[in-house]
């Protein structure tokens, strides 16, 4: 493949099959595709991209439109991509218990944001959606009946599953569904040029909305109207929402169905940290569902040839119960292991010295420096100044306080390109040093007042000495709702969080 591409849409697709080594039961060869290898990390972008250059060449997309759909993640990750690449702004409406992850690489990708309550569902994030399309003019993606969905995987996925197996028949197809493209697009080519190939689908065992032979009620044009009765929620993000999408009803209307597989929620995120263990294989929950499917059809399939579908990738779950046992700080094993060498350890804080390892070479105080730093500090027209280190964590915790308050500080990056010249910035923490006493950073300044740290920044914020202090230099303290300091501070401080 030619890897100079004309932007990051050409990296799409051609995602790798891989054999399963050590999971897959004797005799049977176990495939996954891996999605995680398109270039945002799930099988959407393969959707994301298609839609929107279809309503490209129908016109329902004008440019410099808004581009608006409700999603779980995934595919507002992949729209986000595409409209950031080809210049649409993009709004997104999700519900607010879909991870924490989803929600910062969205937002880092440039779209906007906006939440539903988690009672409401799925339907709930669909309602908003349309809601806002309506009344703003956007267009509106419909994922869940958008027929370039599916044909996404028609021309895409279909045809790179039928190139892989081309010289060994495949006996099983294992895929979820979430909107039903990936279902439909790829099971209908299948059907038409391996009809050996059995279409198996994964569900929720306790929300098993096709499983449960109810229709689901629609409107003229395929919409839900309303929540499935069988719906409860589960441990699936990404998959099956309150309602059978359309496309997922037009698989089974089709034929393309051959079996419906449960998966309990637990034995999805056992087999996706399996996966990873085991495997080296990195997928979140959804994948980790498809693959306990897989497992259940391999274990009465023997001498068969399967391929799981893998959607996404394990680091958009880092919040959820996925995550929930992996510890942040050294566990007894580990902290075992840190202790069998004498050197090197955080419980021994003189080991590198007692190793004859040399100490850390200081810089000496001097007049020009001494001087620059009565200057900031004895600037009024600036009285809140912090000396910072561009890379600290604390640092960027005070920063996130100062922002949240709407508070004009001046930040001096020692370690910045601005301070390297004659090695200004360590002449100054020399300074800082001889003037205070203390050795670390932040050290934060108020009307030439050292605060002190970013603790101390966050006490003196808590039990109101910060706004005094910044009232008495002339500065106007913000109204509003009072913050919490330690939901600021750096994630490791809150291991469970």
């Amino acid at each position: 493949m030619n890897t100079r591409c004309d932007s990051i849409l050409a990296t799409i697709g051609r995602t790798p099959v891989i054999r399963i080594n050590r999971l897959a039961p004797p005799g049977v060869e176990l495939y996954v595709k891996a999605e995680a290898f398109n270039p945002m990390g799930s099988v959407k972008d393969r959707m994301a991209l298609s839609v929107i250059e279809a309503a490209e060449r129908s016109g329902a997309l004008q440019p410099g439109q808004t581009v608006i759909e409700a999603t779980s993640g995934n595919t507002g990750i992949g729209l986000a991509m595409v409209c950031a690449a080809k210049g649409y702004p993009l709004v997104v409406t999700m519900a607010e218990n879909f991870s924490i992850e989803r929600r910062k690489i969205l937002r880092f990708l440039g779209a906007r944001v906006v939440l539903t309550p988690a009672a409401l569902k799925g339907s709930g994030m669909v309602g908003k959606a349309e809601e806002l399309a309506a009344t703003h003019g956007w267009f509106l993606v419909r994922q869940f009946e958008n027929e370039a969905n599916a044909d996404a995987h028609s021309r895409t996925t279909a045809l790179e599953i039928l190139t892989a197996f081309a010289d060994a028949p495949l006996d099983y197809f294992v895929t979820g569904y979430g909107t039903g493209g990936t279902l439909k697009g790829t099971a209908r080519v299948l059907r038409e040029r391996s009809p050996a190939t059995r279409i198996v689908v994964c569900e929720p065992d306790n929300s098993p909305l096709l499983g449960s032979g109810i229709a689901q009620v629609r409107d003229a044009e395929g919409r839900p109207l309303d929540s499935h009765p069988a719906f409860r929620p589960h441990l699936m993000q990404g998959w099956t929402p309150d309602f059978i999408p359309k496309l997922t009803e037009d698989a089974r209307s089709l034929g393309l169905i051959d079996r419906i597989v449960p998966i309990d929620g637990h034995q999805a995120l056992h087999f996706a940290r399996q996966l990873a263990r085991q495997e080296g294989i990195f997928c979140g929950p959804s994948s980790g569902a498809t693959f306990a499917g897989a497992m259940a059809v391999a274990a009465a399939a023997a001498g068969s040839r399967i391929l799981c579908m893998l959607p996404d990738t394990g680091e958009r779950y880092l919040s959820t119960p996925l995550f929930e046992d992996i510890a942040v700080d050294m566990t007894e094993e580990e902290q075992e292991l840190a202790g069998s060498t004498p050197n090197y350890r955080f419980d021994v804080a003189s080991a590198a010295a007692g190793a004859g390892q040399p100490a850390p070479v200081e810089v000496p105080a001097d007049a020009e420096a001494a001087a620059l730093l009565a200057q900031i500090l004895g600037d009024r027209q600036q009285p809140l100044v912090m000396f910072a280190l561009a890379w600290c964590e604390f640092c960027w915790s005070a920063r996130k306080l100062f922002n949240a308050l709407g508070l004009a500080y001046r930040s001096i990056d020692l370690d910045s390109v601005e301070y390297q010249q004659d090695d200004l910035g360590g002449r100054l923490r020399a300074a800082l040093r001889q003037r205070t006493g203390l050795r670390t950073i932040p050290q934060i300044f108020i009307g030439g007042e050292l605060i002190g740290g970013c603790s101390e920044l966050f006490g003196a914020y808590a039990d109101g000495r910060l706004e005094t202090l910044l009232r008495a230099q002339g500065v106007v303290w913000p109204d509003g709702p009072r913050l919490d300091p330690a939901s600021l501070a750096p994630a490791w401080l809150h291991p469970r969080g």
